[in-house]
């Protein structure tokens, strides 16, 4: 069978990785030697697309067709937050779909992430199978540990239409943690605290190794914050400079926008090892007079602290409440470990010191240590790599409506997978015919702000008082998130149940018919015939021979 790949589809990069010959994860480079890849995708005027560096390369002139941070919209509603601001702040549109899911309009059509996403993961299988020399098409995908069931699902959904069959869903923490070799630490248990902060996602995880086992106690994080976040402050000081010198609002030009974005970024990576970088515009747009506006201008580390200390300050809670949930102090983690380029900054590098009370390791690249991570579970679940087995938790709370608009937990987050819960109702009306239960996953007791996964229905209930009638309830989680839900009525024993898997947003059909569509788009168009290369001469019937009873022509 072809050898299964470790991708890491990030907001701002993506990498890919598998293991040598030697049982140990290598990361796989492009022709042009880049071992990360920007994802970045692209449609040019001719409808071509245009994936990663290239993508990239032709941003500034093609913003409206050229989307990135995909993984923010993944699995995401259009009136989310933070859904909502990247709407305000993108060159790109972002549009509901008929379900309210955020998808993106290019060139007057509505593309899902999932598609766009899709084609990242298709330039990843390539790079693999251009290093390999053999097709691949089974990979490990690693998501962000805060990603619910629909998130996670859509991810998968992704690679499918990427034509790879994805074996398993990982988190980046475990990922991370296994590249690292925390699983080759001898005899004891070791506790430590994987911090991952990328492009547009943040998590913490708290864990346990011992032997080869790796047990995930408690994870949280953010999900819309990463270090897309500091480059869109360091645009709106700047955007805001610029309109108060000359009165122009340079976020209304999407050309304009995505220079002074590629600056941005490029001056923070700059400034992660600098004290200041230079950030130089000529002809960045034209004031009310038609006049160049040149920018030029210094920036300070000091200056860009200040924009986003409250984003800094941001990653202590989800810290502390991952720590409280696994009944740990700062004191009992052994290691933090860095994961994700935001990492390199060094102001999130002293907050992490600050909270976890010693120094964060800086042993491994953190652009790349994801993927080898995916890459090494890849080897496991092929059955060759190292053994290791993964214990892992449910990232939120899964439970039910009640009342109008409350939310009860029934699996809290944070429960070992696989989990099993269960909870006793009795009716409230009399002679209540029936019972429909619905259930939802989240952190807020304001069920509307929760996710909805599904809803159990027990009709038939025997007649009675109020109270008289009992109903138990039994949630199961297995080890890949799938939800099964029983409702059993305990007189008559009388149950309903439903197995509830997460959609991404995409139905059945709808993915089959963006891989038809794809397949149609990239068959090789037929070239124009010329004169003596095969080319058909139109004859009317009369000028054919006539063929006579033996099959012969007619003289």
């Amino acid at each position: 069978m072809s050898r299964v790949i470790g991708i890491d589809l990030g907001t701002t990069n993506s990498c890919v990785a598998c293991l040598d010959d030697r049982g140990v994860p290598q990361m796989l480079a492009a022709a042009d030697g880049e071992r990360t890849m920007p994802s970045v995708v692209a449609w040019t005027s001719a409808n071509e697309v245009l994936v990663g560096v290239a993508a990239r390369r032709q941003a500034v002139t093609n913003a409206g067709a050229t989307v990135y941070g995909t993984k923010r919209l993944i699995g995401r509603k259009v009136n989310a937050d933070d859904v909502s601001w990247f709407a305000r702040s993108a060159p790109f549109r972002i549009v509901a779909a008929a379900n309210g899911d955020a998808w993106v309009r290019v060139r007057g059509d509505a593309k899902s992430p999932q598609e766009i996403a899709s084609h990242v993961l298709r330039r990843m299988r390539a790079v693999a199978e251009e290093a390999l020399g053999e097709p691949v098409t089974r990979a490990v995908v690693t998501v962000p540990a805060y990603f619910d069931d629909v998130q996670r699902q859509a991810t998968r959904d992704a690679g499918t239409i990427a034509g790879l069959d994805v074996l398993r869903i990982l988190n980046e923490p475990t990922a991370a943690a296994l590249a690292y070799g925390a699983h080759r630490v001898g005899d004891g248990r070791r506790v430590i605290a994987v911090f991952d902060l990328g492009g547009g996602t943040f998590d913490i995880s708290i864990m346990a190794v011992e032997r080869g086992i790796f047990e995930v106690l408690a994870t949280g994080g953010d999900t819309a914050l990463g270090g897309e976040d500091w480059d869109r402050r360091m645009v709106e000081r700047l955007a805001d400079e610029v309109f108060d010198k000359h009165r122009v609002d340079i976020t209304s030009s999407s050309l304009a926008l995505g220079r002074l974005k590629e600056a941005a970024e490029a001056a923070k990576k700059q400034l992660s090892s600098a004290q200041s970088a230079e950030m130089q515009l000529p002809f960045l747009a034209q004031d009310q007079n038609g006049a160049p506006i040149n920018f030029d201008r210094k920036i300070t580390r000091a200056e860009v602290e200040a924009l986003t200390r409250d984003l800094v300050d941001r990653l202590e809670q989800p810290c502390r409440r991952a720590l409280a949930d696994a009944g740990l102090t700062a004191g009992d983690i052994e290691e933090v470990l860095l994961v994700g380029g935001m990492t390199r900054w060094p102001q999130v590098q002293a907050q992490v010191e600050r909270i976890f009370g010693k120094k964060p390791s800086k042993g491994a690249n953190p652009d790349e240590i994801v993927a080898l991570g995916a890459a090494a579970y890849a080897g496991i679940l092929a059955g060759e790599g190292e053994d290791a087995a993964l214990l892992d938790v449910t990232p939120h709370d899964i439970g039910i409506r009640v009342g109008d608009a409350q939310f009860s937990v029934i699996v809290p987050r944070n429960s070992m997978l696989p989990a099993r819960a269960r909870k006793l109702f009795a009716t409230t009306q009399v002679d209540q015919k029936f019972v429909s239960i619905e259930l939802y996953q989240g952190v807020s007791l304001d069920v509307s702000k929760n996710r909805k996964l599904g809803q159990v229905v027990l009709d038939g209930l025997p007649p009675g008082p109020p109270g008289s009638v009992r109903v138990e309830l039994t949630l199961t989680l297995d080890v890949e998130s799938i939800l099964s839900v029983t409702a059993r009525e305990l007189s008559t024993g009388k149950q309903a149940g439903v197995t509830i898997r997460a959609s991404g947003g995409l139905s059945q059909r709808e993915i089959v018919e963006i891989i038809t569509r794809r397949r149609a788009e990239e068959q090789p168009r037929p070239r124009p015939e010329t004169p003596g290369e095969g080319q058909v001469t139109r004859v009317k019937t009369t000028d054919l021979p006539r063929l006579g009873p033996d099959g012969l022509p007619e003289a």
